[in-house]
């Protein structure tokens, strides 16, 4: 059965960040994920966690100036010195919060970038993270995003981010299969999942194409689901979708697997 992990950012929408903590346990998930913390304090964040038997099981990277189009850094040349100071403070926070993984956004490259140079900023920044993180027992993670949700993104593809993580060579570095992402650029998924699933760390979900409810769409999530449990994965399933209305309303289909409305 899958470990499902509310995503914060995009579910519970309806009260304030620190409460949908609260409203996640409520409606029975264990472990929660979102995508940035930074705008309240780690002991904060912990302590809400606690309160609500709750693991914490995924957050990204500082992604840069995000009002100004960044999308992360880890990919973008001349730009090591502020990706270095992203990796400290995602650590920081991820050591009080007792978060075991770390998305390493690769980031929107300018269009004039010289395609090699992105190449090996992103390796060498990779690397970097990883090596920054292994003393802590924490993972850096890769993602492919589908162009259309973030146009220009570096990284799209499976076969592109394990070619990266092949290069980086990090025990602690591994993929985050998105399979909402996956389905929009590749299709294929159950195959894409079987020939992957030894270097994936994290899945994420969503229906497809329009981001809400699993159920809600062209993939068949409950086949997915049994093909992950075949294959004996035992991390976690963040549901990083936004809900088509109130989020409790909605979660008649993750009720097989523990999760009420």
């Amino acid at each position: 059965m899958p470990n499902l992990a509310a995503n914060l950012s995009m579910m519970f929408t309806e009260v304030p960040f620190l409460e949908r903590f609260a409203a996640a346990a409520d409606a029975g998930f264990k472990g929660v994920e979102y995508l940035f913390p930074y705008d309240h304090p780690a002991e904060t964040i912990a302590k809400v966690l606690q309160d609500n038997g709750l693991q914490n099981v995924l957050f990204n990277l500082p992604p840069g100036n995000w009002e100004t189009g960044d999308r992360g850094l880890a990919a973008l040349p001349g730009r090591e010195a502020d990706f270095e100071g992203l990796i400290d403070k995602a650590l920081e926070y991820a050591q009080v919060i007792g978060c075991p993984r770390l998305h390493v956004m690769a980031g929107i490259p300018p269009e004039d970038a010289n395609p090699y140079a992105c190449q090996r900023t992103y390796v060498e920044n990779v690397r970097l993270a990883a090596e920054r993180a292994a003393p802590h027992g924490i993972t850096v993670l890769l993602e492919p995003i589908n162009p259309r949700d973030i146009p220009g993104y570096y990284l799209n593809r499976q076969d592109e981010g394990l070619k990266t993580l092949d290069t980086v060579g990090a025990e602690n570095a591994a993929l985050q299969m998105d399979l909402y992402h996956c389905q929009i650029v590749e299709g294929d998924v159950a195959m894409k999942i079987r020939a992957n699933i030894d270097r994936v760390a994290h899945f994420q979900i969503a229906g497809v194409p329009d981001r809400h409810e699993p159920d809600l769409g062209e993939v068949n999530y409950p086949y997915l689901f049994d093909v992950i449990d075949e294959l004996g994965f035992e991390g976690w399933i963040g549901c990083e979708y936004r809900p088509k209305g109130e989020t409790r309303a909605g979660l008649g289909w993750a009720a097989p697997y523990g999760i009420s409305r």
